[in-house]
């Protein structure tokens, strides 16, 4: 105590503030978090923080030890620049979408580095923006007043609602002047704002019938967000009582998952009148949502509020029912009261684990805390319903560390013996601390073997380059220890794996035998087999994969304006009007580059005219479109010349040089080509309309043909049973008579088919010939189609070829031509 006094008494209170200071940022740092901030709404590629250095990692370390983020649900909100080691903002952050109204919202990030493994965890605080307005839920209220109603009545309103939080989200209302109504605005136990109507001034419907009012509901953000709704008050003629309830707000506590009937409260409401202007009727106001009504249904003469649905507090823990009681006097006279029901949270849902970035196989000789794998619990339940514990099955060389709330990491405990045993199988409970409780188990499989290395080589390596070595140990002695490395060989695509790599039988060396095109081969996975030379020789195999890492050795490549658009001398040529106004798109440059990721991202440059003359064109930086930057006028040359610089963002970066000409035309030269394309489509018409039409007399023809040879019963001679044989040109009867008989109709039997008999000879003439009804028949269908076909692919062709000849700037006229032609090859049968 004396120490402590004369400590006090030496050190500066400065001094002791800052020691104070430097023991929280000692804290901080040990902690294993860090925590960021970024705003909702904010663009991509916003700037969030230098995770790298802030983590304590070299920049030149991310790629080797396979730095990733993870984030549950929220993939790909956040990234990382694995290049500067800087978190930005991937895509649209919308903190209404990603933790509704609640007060606090923060997004969790796991980052995990290889070689040893490490995991941090990272918190990112979205800030709410005043980014909603305030919302009524329908556009219009209208309300029903008595004329005989006292000053200072009240008339509950539909209060406005907003989606952000905090200040922004605080809300308050005003109404336009008049003189005979004010709006009165309360608070309640759960914060929310009562807005009641209050009569100032006594109202006559003789005088005025209806009145409009306009309500106005601000949010405290800035700048100020309004929302606004028309309220339609109808003045009506009724008694002099309302019915009126015990409270104004009910509160009432009811348990999720209640069954169907159960009663939530009993309302009571009386009116001073007599007779039928005393009987009341309860009614849910039109204020009450169907969501509401879904849930929940009263009783309309004795006020009971039962459960009818299903009632989920993870769905949504309080609703509001606005009540009416409404007397039976032809003007009646309403009541109004809110019951708010909120529900008490019950142990319904079991716990939720997630297992990932799971180490496996583990290597026998791994480190005791070496991680394996990574658990996240999760519970939809509340409060202790919702607190979960992990546990792992015993008897086993592993353990559970708890890394942050809800996180476990699961680490070797004591040192692993492959030849005792080979795996394990472990069983991971988590449970919460509700009553009862529930759980939930997982099982996974943890097999003791060599881990797989992984190798990272640049593209275009020199020929039998050293890429990586491995090395295997044998706990045997003399030859039994001698260990000999080889390929197991396979094939990698159309070629041997022998022809990409080899492996140095002795040292266990790898090198590259030829240069690696990443563009060809991102990845080569191969096994190297070490065997000892005992006998019988023992081995083991181990897993490599050679990462080819893409270098800027392609320049981009310009495409042209359109399919068959081009110029003389590799020039990209385009028309435009000279009426088109400023910003008009009137070209477009496109470009691929071979390579990937930043060697792939092209950007667009136009180079400054000769004589510096300005130009009144540009080019969009990522896009490669080509637009005006004013309207164009008669001073500007007839020709432009424009000379676009595409440019890779690799390291040296590539380029490549787009020359387009532009020729300003004035705008009564473009019909023409119209007109003529017009003129095309006319003829492609009339020609599907002569062959349609020959199609149809063609069938016409073909089916009288064939009514007029109907066959129908006619008096046919027995015979003796026929072989039908089948030959490459049909199938033939075969028969032992010199010829068959066939019946077509009536009358004498016609010879209309040929029976031929291999071993005897030929009958007559007359009944070995070939009908010249089918002759016609066969010929005349066969050459019909070939015509329509051979005019369908005349048309088609010269369509083609008016497509290739013409710049269409339209898109109508192109899909007309798709719809003929497509009507054309539907006429053919």
């Amino acid at each position: 105590l004396d120490f402590q006094t004369e400590t006090h008494t030496r050190i500066p209170g400065s001094l002791r503030l800052l020691l104070w200071l430097l023991l929280f940022a000692v804290w901080e740092a040990g902690s294993g978090q860090v925590h960021y901030s970024v705003l909702e709404e904010v663009k991509h590629g916003t700037f969030v923080g230098r995770i790298a250095q802030d983590l304590g990692l070299e920049l030149a370390e991310l790629v080797p030890r396979l730095f990733r983020v993870a984030s549950k649900g929220h993939r790909d909100l956040l990234e990382v620049n694995l290049q500067n080691g800087i978190l930005f903002v991937n895509s649209r952050i919308d903190r209404e979408e990603l933790c509704g109204r609640s007060a606090e919202c923060s997004i969790h990030l796991e980052v995990i580095v290889d070689r040893p493994l490490q995991v941090f965890h990272v918190e990112v605080e979205v800030k709410d923006i005043n980014d909603n307005p305030p919302r009524f839920f329908r556009q219009e209220q209208r309300l029903f007043i008595l004329e005989s109603r006292v000053v200072d009545s009240r008339f509950p309103l539909e209060g406005a609602s907003d989606m952000d939080v905090g200040v922004n989200a605080e809300l308050r209302y005003k109404l336009n002047p008049n003189e005979y109504f004010d709006l009165d605005v309360k608070a309640n136990e759960e914060e929310t704002n009562i807005l009641e109507l209050v009569l100032k001034k006594a109202v006559d419907r003789e005088e005025i019938q209806e009145h409009l009012l306009l309500l106005t509901a601000i949010d405290g953000g800035k700048p100020e967000l309004t929302g606004t709704v028309q309220l339609l008050i109808n003045v009506l003629d009724a008694n002099d009582n309302a019915p009126k309830f015990d409270k104004s707000i009910y509160n009432i506590r009811l348990l999720e998952n209640a069954p169907n009937g159960t009663l939530v409260i009993k309302l009571n409401a009386s009116d001073a009148d007599e007779g039928i202007n005393k009987e009341i009727v309860y009614l849910f106001s039109d204020l009450v949502l169907d969501n509401v009504k879904s849930k929940f249904v009263i009783d309309s003469n004795s006020g009971e509020i039962t459960v009818t649905g299903e009632l989920d507090y993870e769905v949504c823990n309080l609703y509001e029912i606005n009540i009416d009681a409404v007397d039976r006097s032809p003007f009646p006279l309403t009541g109004h009261c809110k019951v708010i029901v909120k529900l008490l949270d019950e142990n319904d849902n079991t716990p939720e684990m997630v297992i990932t970035s799971i180490s496996l196989p583990v290597q026998e000789d791994a480190s005791v805390g070496t991680v394996i794998a990574l658990i996240s619990l999760s519970d939809r339940d509340s409060g202790l319903n919702g607190q979960v514990t992990c546990t792992l099955s015993p008897d086993v060389p592993f353990k559970l560390l708890s890394t942050f709330k809800n996180y476990y990491s699961l680490v070797l405990e004591s040192a692993l013996d492959r030849e005792s045993v080979e795996n394990y199988e472990l069983v991971v409970t988590a449970r919460d601390g509700g009553s009862p409780s529930l759980s939930t188990t997982a099982s996974m499989y943890v097999e003791v073997a060599d881990v797989n290395d992984n190798v990272f080589v640049k593209e275009n390596n020199p020929p039998g380059c050293h890429i990586f070595t491995v090395s295997a140990r044998d706990a045997d002695a003399q030859e039994n220890a001698l260990v000999s490395y080889s390929l197991v060989e396979r094939r990698v695509g159309e070629r041997a794996l022998s022809s990409y790599v080899s492996v140095h039988a002795e040292s266990g060396k790898v090198y590259a035998l030829q240069p690696l095109d990443h563009e060809e081969l991102e990845l080569l996975q191969f096994q190297v087999s070490a065997r000892d030379a005992g006998v019988p020789p023992l081995g083991s195999n181990v897993t490599l994969q050679v990462f080819v890492l893409d270098e800027n050795d392609n320049a981009p490549a310009l495409l042209p304006l359109r399919p068959g658009a081009g110029g003389a001398g590799g020039a990209l040529s385009e028309l435009v009007s000279r009426s088109v106004g400023a910003g008009h798109v009137v070209a477009k440059v496109r470009a691929v580059d071979a390579d990937s990721g930043y060697n792939a991202w092209l950007s667009y440059e136009l180079q400054p005219a000769a004589g510096g003359a300005r130009s009144p064109f540009r080019v969009a930086l990522y896009t490669g479109e080509i637009s005006t930057t004013r309207s164009l006028d008669e001073a500007d040359l007839a020709r432009q010349r424009l000379l676009v610089l595409v440019k890779d963002h690799g390291e040296p970066a590539l380029t490549a040089t787009a020359t387009v000409l532009l020729s300003l035309v004035e705008s009564g030269q473009a019909p023409k080509a119209s007109s003529r394309r017009w003129w095309v489509n006319v003829y492609l018409i009339i020609a599907i309309c002569a062959v349609s039409s020959l199609l149809v007399l063609t069938l016409l023809l073909y089916t009288a043909l064939r009514c007029s040879a109907l066959p129908t019963e006619g008096a046919c001679g027995p015979g003796k049973p026929t072989l039908v044989c089948s030959s490459a040109v049909g199938s033939w009867s075969y028969s032992q008579q010199r010829r068959q008989r066939v019946c077509s109709g009536e009358g004498p039997p016609k010879t209309d088919l040929m029976a031929f008999s291999p071993s005897l000879p030929q009958g007559p003439s007359s009944a070995d010939t070939v009908s010249l009804k089918n002759i016609f028949h066969n010929n005349f269908r066969f050459k019909s189609l070939i015509f329509i076909i051979s005019l369908h692919l005349f048309i088609l062709n010269y369509e083609t070829a008016s497509e290739r000849g013409n710049t269409s700037r339209g898109s109508g006229r192109g899909r007309s031509r798709l719809t003929w032609r497509s009507l054309m090859w539907g006429s053919i049968p």
